[in-house]
């Protein structure tokens, strides 16, 4: 392929930059081979406190990926056809399980149109979708499946950043 029709690499310092643009505070910098990971925590309309991953791998892209929820155990096979109707039914997002059993989110980005605007959206669908999955989801997350009473008052720590891209994602924030 020829040079200017290659999709231009991000590197890490663009992706520390697009982080800060976005007002999201983010752990240190972890590098491994040619990897680059931060964590961040981010919070939804409804669900508070994701713990998000975003891996940079220049020559793939960029993945976002939400740790969803505890690891399942022994609802592993309800658990498991639940991921995979969500799957369906949410696009642009992919649903796994971790090997120690932990449900998975996660965005993938490829280097082509990879920019700050781009991680943005990626982020705010991860949020959307975990919003929208509150109640279904509550028994992964909550002894008893019960949602804390305190859970829609909290501050929310990245509530700009929803209100930026949400219109872009209008099926996920849609009344």
């Amino acid at each position: 392929m020829p040079s200017d029709l290659r999709p231009s690499v991000a590197r890490p310092a663009d992706v520390e930059r697009w982080l800060g643009e976005l007002q999201l505070e983010a752990g240190p910098r972890i590098d491994r081979d040619a990897l680059s990971a931060w964590d961040l925590v981010l919070d939804g309309r409804r669900r508070c406190d994701l713990p998000v991953t975003v891996i940079l791998d220049p020559a793939l892209g960029l993945i976002c990926w939400v740790h969803f929820a505890p690891p399942l155990g022994d609802m592993l096979r309800r658990a498991y056809r639940k991921l995979l109707r969500w799957n369906d039914e949410f696009p642009f997002v992919k649903f796994s399980l971790a090997e120690d059993g932990r449900p998975i989110l996660a965005a993938e980005l490829g280097p082509a149109g990879l920019d700050r605007d781009a991680l943005g959206i990626a982020l705010v669908r991860l949020v959307g979708v975990a919003d929208r999955l509150l109640e279904e989801s509550a028994e992964w997350l909550w002894k008893g499946g019960r949602i804390p009473d305190d859970l829609t008052t909290r501050p929310r720590r990245n509530a700009g950043l929803i209100d930026r891209y949400a219109p872009d994602l209008g099926e996920l924030f849609a009344s």
